[in-house]
């Protein structure tokens, strides 16, 4: 009876290992997949944040470019703004020198003009007085 009780020990006991050793196996498996899951999700986490950064790298390249670009704009207003007044001034001072030269050779016409007016009236006063004194 003992021998009948030690082998059905031995038996439960070996049925018991092999028991453990196949919730062992299961388990090692069910750990494999789920360290396969644990990977794939860190993976995709990865990837997400990656994108998520090169995106943002992206929107800030973007603004940083659109910041420059409208510098660059009003660098350039700025620069069209000072030319059209640096040539607003030499019209100006254009336009004045011709006025004052246009003004001298004016006033010397007219000078010329009174000049040969009185010489003129000189010459018809003397053919005047010359007639008047051969009547």
């Amino acid at each position: 009876h003992e021998r009948e009780h030690n082998r059905e020990i031995s038996e439960l006991a070996a049925k018991h290992a092999e028991e453990m050793e196949k919730l062992r196996a299961e388990l090692k498996e069910e750990q494999g997949h789920l360290l396969d899951e644990l990977r794939q999700q860190m993976a995709a986490t990865h990837r997400a944040e990656h994108e998520q950064a090169q995106l943002q790298s992206q929107t800030l390249h973007s603004l940083e470019l659109e910041a420059l670009r409208l510098t660059l704009n009003n660098m350039h207003t700025s620069q069209l703004e000072l030319t059209q007044s640096n040539l607003r001034k030499e019209k100006e001072t254009a336009l004045m020198e011709l006025r004052e030269m246009l003004n001298d050779k004016r006033a010397q016409e007219v000078a010329i003009l009174q000049s040969r007016h009185q010489l003129e009236w000189e010459k018809i006063k003397e053919q005047y007085l010359k007639e008047k004194e051969d009547l």
